[in-house]
């Protein structure tokens, strides 16, 4: 964060005691949660005055992927919204809030939102031709769902993380905390990955820079076509903004994020019998309960077969006068 922007956020924070009451606690909490926004954007060479709905909308993706508990994000989106609001109304710095249309997460009990495989299928028909563009984003979704990444996993990829020629294609994963996992690559992703990285895709993309910045590139699995900075890694948010594009495309809009790709794959895996510590290794959950948030549904799944399907799981309850 650079000093210009640490001295917007320490008049928002002196603003929102002075004219709203705000508590110790709550203020040190903002502050906290301000600055590991200021510094995300920082990492991605983004400034507060130029950032824009997309880039806020990827930040929570972030928090969302990094398996924060929802009411952790819930006020960091709390937090964004009002300085965004103090910056464009009280101190005047800017003209448009960029996160006036940035939805407060709602907490609830509930299982994560999964699409459903008839939305799966017609977003991973989505990339079409044979360009780098189009091999690139096809083997994004299809590795995003088919390994059940998170989207740092995923842009974080090098090319000996990939194993595409034995006899189980597999992804080896770096998670939170840098700890690894190995994923098995699906036929679907397997071949989408393959054709990206052996075909004309990647090889194109690589030419489009030239140095030290394209020798960077050269381990990258996942490179950016356009933009500022062509042929090299993908960001974060370069890799957001393509799962969203495609969304576009095909009717999901805001329903779709990377991580609704992560949680479809988990939830389908388990509707078609999957066992949950399996899915708990996939997906890299440190602990089981993460898990057990998709069982619900599942739950909910046989429940509906078994109705369906057995002669005696539904009663027909006939109540009548006492003869007398």
């Amino acid at each position: 964060m650079n000093t210009l922007e640490a001295s917007w956020l320490d008049q928002f924070l002196k603003w929102k005691v002075a004219n709203k009451g705000l508590t110790t606690a709550t203020k040190e909490a903002y502050e906290r949660d301000m600055k590991a926004f200021l510094e995300w954007l920082d990492h991605g060479d983004q400034r507060v005055k130029t950032v824009d709905e997309d880039c806020i909308a990827s930040y929570v993706e972030h928090l969302h992927d990094s398996d924060y508990r929802l009411s952790t994000v819930a006020r960091a989106v709390v937090a964004i919204r009002q300085f965004f609001a103090y910056l464009v109304v009280e101190a005047e710095i800017l003209a448009v809030d960029p996160s006036e249309s940035i939805a407060v997460p709602t907490i609830s009990d509930g299982p994560p939102k999964a699409l459903t495989v008839e939305q799966i299928e017609s977003l991973l028909d989505s990339p079409a031709g044979d360009g780098p563009g189009a091999h690139r984003d096809r083997a994004m979704l299809e590795v995003l769902y088919g390994c059940g990444l998170r989207v740092g996993e995923l842009v974080g990829l090098n090319t000996d993380d990939v194993d595409l020629d034995g006899e189980v294609p597999l992804l080896r994963v770096f998670g939170k905390g840098q700890k690894e996992r190995v994923v098995p690559l699906g036929g679907q992703a397997h071949l989408a990955l393959s054709q990206w990285m052996s075909g004309v895709g990647r090889n194109t993309a690589l030419t489009l820079r030239k140095g030290s910045e394209q020798r960077k590139a050269e381990v990258a699995v996942f490179l950016s076509l356009a933009g500022k900075r062509p042929g090299t890694r993908l960001s974060r948010m370069g890799a957001w903004k393509i799962v969203r594009r495609h969304g576009d495309k095909v009717g999901l809009g805001r329903e779709l994020t990377p991580h609704v790709l992560r949680h479809s794959c988990a939830t389908h895996m388990l509707l078609n019998g999957a066992d949950i510590r399996y899915v708990q290794e996939l997906l890299g959950h440190a602990s089981i309960r993460n898990t057990q948030r998709y069982t619900a549904l599942r739950e909910e799944d046989l429940r509906r077969r078994h109705l369906q399907a057995h002669p005696r799981a539904e009663v027909e309850l006939v109540l009548g006068k006492e003869d007398v």
